[in-house]
């Protein structure tokens, strides 16, 4: 699940966005509205939290411009206006929720939780033979078993999930996996899909090398 959280104070954007990542979002963090609207126009993302207070372009003015080009991703608004007509301003030009700073974390990812379910109620939970992964609850079990996956592996084996019996390049990987203060390589992917297969072959599970071409899920018969 691959979030844009658009936060001008460095401080707080740098912990959220550490925070969510450990709950196994691959997230993208911008401070600026002009910067997340160019986001918003060439990538695709599962959720947007959206500050208002940014500098230049308003979070007001990027989600109306996001709505405007009819792009209904789920946008939760984080910010420190707490006035009445600023809520109602919000949720009328398309926010699906709004929060007012301070939040706690586990109210925010309560939130995130919530805009999935109601929001993308067909992609809550992914099946892949004896392979399930939730992503409301962030939780994954093989053959019934919980699984332990860090956030890396979560995003890898979540994209090859919803494009099973499609080959995956590793630029799409990386493209999935690489958050904007982060440098990921080539190289990074093949080890993370080498723990993935550690993980899942035993139970009949293999991810397969298409040389040339990237991987392949694939359920051993």
């Amino acid at each position: 699940m691959r979030l844009l959280l658009v936060e001008d104070d460095e401080m707080l954007g740098d912990a959220l966005a550490s925070a969510l990542r450990l709950s196994n979002y691959a997230v993208d963090l911008v401070d600026s509205g002009s910067g997340a609207d160019q986001l918003l126009n060439r990538e695709a993302y599962d959720l947007v939290i959206l500050d208002v207070g940014l500098p230049g372009m308003d979070g007001f003015e990027v989600l109306r411009k996001l709505r405007k080009r009819e792009n209904h991703i789920p946008v939760l608004i984080l910010t420190a206006r707490d006035e009445l007509e600023a809520r109602v301003h919000g949720l009328d030009i398309g926010a699906d929720d709004y929060l007012v700073k301070p939040v706690a974390l586990i109210e925010l990812e309560a939130r995130i939780r919530a805009l999935i379910r109601r929001l993308q109620p067909r992609r809550a939970q992914l099946a892949y033979g004896p392979l399930v992964l939730d992503q409301v609850s962030r939780r994954a079990w093989l053959t019934e078993r919980p699984l332990e996956l860090t956030a890396r592996e979560w995003a890898i084996l979540e994209y090859l999930m919803m494009r099973e019996g499609r080959i995956v390049s590793k630029e799409q990987l990386l493209e999935t996996l690489c958050d904007l203060d982060r440098s990921i390589s080539l190289n990074a992917i093949e080890v993370y899909v080498s723990r993935l297969r550690a993980k899942l072959e035993a139970d009949g599970v293999k991810i397969q090398t298409v040389r040339g071409f990237g991987y392949l899920l694939e359920e051993r018969a």
